[in-house]
């Protein structure tokens, strides 16, 4: 298309119908942020969670105080975990980031006095992942504890067929030797709904209701560790009572595992020692003492129930006005719990958590993802809102940056289909759509997206590809605003019914190291992709 004019639109209508736009985004009732408040994003994120979610508060999403990011060091900012951490190098041969991963895995599950839970997609995990967590276990029994130890994939129907707990505990057994007889485990797959393709897609791991690791990182050889095409992911690291927050919502995703552990067409189960399945772990909710030092962070856990363990919240009041879009749907396609489905929401409380840290943007946005639109069909193309949320904080003057996975990583699940664009016009195509419904015209439209959007394909060094050939792939999960407040987990952006959960942190400390570790490298080698950047005047269409 041809370029649009730079000019800015009328300020004062623009930022009037933004404001109208983003009211209308949030549940009715929802509380708005105090912007003098110390955490203004996490409580207008708790405010919506109450509105649409106060059913599944200390269950799927909780707020607590006194947290720690678990770093190596008081002030580092290693609890960034990021693989495979070498920007600026296409050979990637040291991958510092993913050595401090595997090592943290060892020095967290180490510590382990009572409880080891984790979770993660299928397949289990393999190669230095799994030696890293037997590292581990094989320490704290040796110091004579006795341990429960849960480990629980989601597994897609058929793709994952060859996924077998009781394969995966027989070589965890094997591997711990007589260290097994004080190893209590449980192990299992499962499928929440077929038909909605909604599967446990989190990746928690939980040491003793105290310490945890999150985010989007998959416990896969394959596709982080034995490659010279490492996938670049991210978790982060933290301890205090955020890490009890995850262990509740395992347990959400354990009990309904255990209730349908006979039924194989959803669950497989297996376990060691003669270990019944345990749909709750004490360690994971009753620390037995509490941290010496008492963290600062505040912090949002949050998760979702995908489709198949609850309903709906039925202590929610939450009635939305569902919005509407005629692109959405690609042909024949599934029931839209994403942009229809009142009941979905109320049990999903991610979503809504998303949505509004977006919204509660006054400055700046940088959001770095797989991708921001789903494989349609099946799924719908995109989360309406998303985009509507993001297109008033630009008709507002609020700075976007986005960054996706490189569109040549477009191919199956699992490695090698790290996107499902063909085109960042896709991206731009649908933003530009969104505010001209807002704006009231495509030329205006066109105007605040140029003024106000970053957007580019994933690069970590300056090379187009890594130095094999293979084109980056990008497995990040991150929403960050203001330079103060940020969601990492396992939550795409983009339609998908897993079940998933992460965190909302405020801290102007921690979101200055997550600047200056990934999104400020991100972006130098990056932006030689963008078709839309504000600061150079780019904006192709």
């Amino acid at each position: 298309m041809p370029r649009p004019s730079l000019r800015r639109p009328s300020s004062l209508l623009t930022r009037a119908t933004a404001a109208a736009v983003l009211l209308a985004l949030l549940p009715a009732g929802a509380a708005v942020a105090d912007p003098g408040s110390p955490t203004p994003h996490l409580d207008a994120v708790e405010g919506t969670l109450r509105q649409v979610s106060p059913g599944l508060e200390h269950r799927v999403w909780e707020r607590t105080a006194g947290n720690a990011l678990d770093a190596s060091s008081s002030g580092a900012g290693d609890w960034l975990l990021q693989t495979p951490g070498c920007w600026g190098d296409d050979t990637c041969a040291a991958r510092p980031g993913t050595r401090r991963l595997l090592a943290k895995i060892t020095e967290n599950v180490s510590r382990a006095t009572g409880t080891v839970d984790l979770s993660t997609l299928a397949p289990f995990p393999d190669g230095a992942f799994q030696n890293a967590l037997v590292a581990g276990l094989k320490a704290s029994a040796a110091r004579g504890n006795k341990l429960k130890v849960r480990i629980l994939v989601g597994a897609a129907p058929v793709y994952h067929l060859n996924v077998l707990p009781s394969k995966y505990r027989d070589d965890l057994v094997a591997k711990l030797g007589p260290d097994a007889r004080a190893i209590d485990l449980n192990v299992a797959s499962m499928t929440t709904s077929k038909t909605a393709f909604s599967w446990n897609h989190s990746k928690i791991l939980v040491v003793d209701g105290r310490s945890v690791i999150s985010g989007g990182i998959n416990s896969w050889k394959g596709d982080y560790l034995e490659t010279a095409h490492p996938v670049a992911d991210i978790d982060l690291a933290l301890t205090g009572p955020a890490a009890a927050s995850a262990g509740s919502y395992l347990d959400e995703l354990w009990s309904w595992t255990c209730r349908n552990k006979a039924n194989i067409a959803s669950v497989w189960f297996a376990s060691s020692n003669g270990a019944a399945c345990t749909p709750t772990l004490a360690g994971n909710t009753a620390p037995a003492s509490p941290p010496a030092e008492p963290g600062t962070v505040p912090v949002i856990a949050v998760g979702g129930l995908g489709v198949g363990i609850e309903l709906n919240d039925p202590a929610s009041a939450f009635r939305p006005a569902l919005p509407a879009a005629a692109d959405t749907k690609c042909g024949v396609g599934l029931h839209d719990n994403t942009n229809a489905d009142r009941d979905y929401e109320t049990v999903n409380p991610q979503e809504s958590a998303l949505r509004t840290l977006i919204s509660s943007a006054t400055r700046h946005i940088e959001i770095s993802q797989q991708d921001l639109n789903a494989t349609c069909p099946p799924l719908p193309r995109y989360d309406i809102r998303v985009y509507d949320a993001l297109a008033a904080k630009m008709a507002a003057g609020v700075k976007v940056r986005i960054v996706v996975s490189d569109p040549a990583n477009r191919g199956a699940v699992g490695s090698g289909g790290y996107s499902q664009i063909k085109s960042l016009s896709e991206v731009s195509d649908t933003l530009r759509d969104r505010l001209a419904l807002l704006t009231g015209d495509q030329r205006t439209a066109g105007a605040a997206m140029c003024s106000n959007l970053q957007l580019a394909t994933f690069r970590a060094a300056q090379n187009p590809t890594w130095a094999d050939g293979h084109p980056y792939a990008q497995h990040h999960k991150l929403v960050s605003v203001d330079g103060s407040a940020f969601y990492l987990g396992s939550k795409n952006l983009y339609p998908a019914w897993l079940q998933d959960f992460g965190y909302v942190v405020e801290d102007p400390t921690a979101a200055r190291q997550l600047d200056a570790q990934l999104l400020a490298p991100q972006w130098q080698y990056s932006k030689a992709t963008a078709t839309v950047d504000y600061e150079r005047g780019i904006c192709q269409g």
